[in-house]
């Protein structure tokens, strides 16, 4: 399929990565030409400098014969009109832009993207999907990573092993006799940096990161299991009154057990909005690093700080000081991939990645087929796909054991009429059934063969 991407930035560059992996005719555009050379020097893409909305310019990167087209510039007004032009002019089939005001996102106003106006088939938000994410961590608190999965059915949990875990040592053979009945299973393991599927036969140790997929209902259990005391969450610390910040006081002032959460914000102008906007929520005015006004917030009682502001060092800052202060759960947002090793040195329990949140999203609404739902895992090191097996699949009426999954692919739970069931080597897998399958980035291809899917449009 060939599919041009506008802005090569990081959101970008992560896409032009998966879709050139996969054999796909890609075309990077920006007007920066540095980042246009960094993505022909290290990606198997094409290159085109200059102003993605310019009719030219996407002539240039071969608009009249594209399939899709992802604009993902800096800009929304770029964005927009890029997918105008794709669309007037070159009659794109596939449009997706990456939309960051709050203004253009609001529902009033969704009939702009309709065809005959704006024609943008994806919007994309990315306050909106870390915000989404950042809700996901406060409510799976004892967890660095989590994600739902199968209708809010199944849940991959990321949970950092301590001395503690009662279960080091174990090999996950033995763990499925241990405990025959729970309905989870460990799909992934970061030791010492690198991400892995495990055998059988792994055992796990202390400083281990595990992701393990688990039924709702079991999620309780399963954390138990791997050292992790249920925590009751009633407070939370709101360190940036922007977009994000905004989008999830708002979120916990709806749900019905309402979260107490109070907001510091460093501008003025949006602290002011924070406060008009937020019925319940304090608001306070200042720097979240400030110990003094931490302390305002009642630091030492809230039961979580989640810095979003749009500086990373803020966000880890003021997470280290609220930590200090007694606070015992740590979320920031953090932007910058080479600072996420400082997190355990730091006393950080988890963190947001907005560029692999948004990569999860674009990801989610341009691969073809029966997918559901994909979800990027740390720096594209790997991906759950959710789909929905079709009965042209090779793997459809086939036991998981007869199945010839690479050795980086693992299946963490299988759907059989709405049910949710934990697999082993004797499922069978039938046409209908939905399958959320953790698989390293270079297996991805074979997975999308063996799902008879592929990337493209609908």
């Amino acid at each position: 399929m060939k599919v041009i991407i506008c802005g090569a930035g990081q959101v970008g560059w992560q896409i032009a990565r998966h879709l050139a992996s996969e054999k796909n005719d890609v075309t990077v555009v920006d007007n920066n030409a540095d980042l246009v050379r960094r993505a022909t020097d290290t990606l198997d893409v094409q290159g085109v400098a200059g102003f993605a909305s310019y009719p030219d310019i996407l002539d240039r990167a071969g608009a009249r014969d594209a399939d899709m087209i992802i604009a993902a510039t800096y800009s929304d007004e770029v964005n927009m009109v890029t997918c105008q032009v794709a669309h007037s002019v070159f009659a794109i089939p596939r449009k997706i832009a990456r939309l960051r005001s709050q203004s253009y996102l609001t529902a009033i106003y969704s009939d702009l993207y309709r065809r005959d106006h704006m024609p943008i088939d994806v919007v994309i938000s990315p306050e909106r999907e870390v915000a989404e994410a950042a809700l996901q961590r406060l409510s799976a608190p004892t967890t660095f990573d989590t994600e739902s999965f199968m209708d809010g059915k199944a849940q991959l949990l990321g949970i950092q092993l301590g001395e503690d875990c009662p279960v080091l040592n174990t090999p996950l053979r033995q763990l499925t006799d241990l405990f025959s009945t729970l309905r989870a299973i460990v799909v992934g393991i970061r030791r010492e940096g690198t991400l892995f599927a495990p055998a059988p036969g792994d055992q796990l140790f202390s400083g281990d990161q595990v992701y393990v997929f688990a039924e709702a209902g079991d999620v309780g259990r399963t954390l138990e299991i791997f050292g992790k005391a249920p925590r009751k969450q009633e407070r939370v610390v709101i360190v940036g009154g922007g977009n994000v910040g905004l989008t999830v006081a708002k979120e916990l002032e709806a749900q019905p057990k309402r979260m107490r959460a109070r907001v510091i914000e460093k501008n003025r102008a949006r602290a002011e909005n924070a406060a008009d906007a937020l019925e319940r929520t304090i608001v306070l005015h200042g720097d979240g690093m400030d110990t003094a006004l931490q302390a305002e917030a009642n630091i030492d009682r809230a039961d979580a700080i989640l810095a979003v502001t749009d500086d990373d060092k803020t966000n880890l800052l003021a997470s280290v000081r609220a930590k200090a202060a007694g606070c015992p759960m740590a979320i920031c947002l953090v932007n910058d991939p080479s600072l996420v090793p400082l997190m355990a040195p730091l006393g950080i329990d988890a963190y947001i990645n907005p560029r692999a949140t948004t990569v999860s999203s674009i990801l989610r609404h341009i691969r073809h087929g029966r997918v559901r739902g994909v979800y990027s895992i740390g720096d594209a090191e790997a991906e759950v796909i959710e789909a929905q097996v079709l009965n042209t699949s090779p793997i459809s009426g086939k036991k998981i054991s007869d199945i010839g999954f690479p050795e980086g692919v693992l299946i963490g739970a299988v759907q059989k009429n709405g049910q949710v069931i934990k697999p082993t080597g004797n499922t069978r897998i039938d046409e209908g059934d939905v399958v959320a399958i953790f698989t390293m980035a270079d297996d991805v291809p074979e997975v999308e063969r063996l799902l008879q899917v592929s990337i493209d449009f609908f």
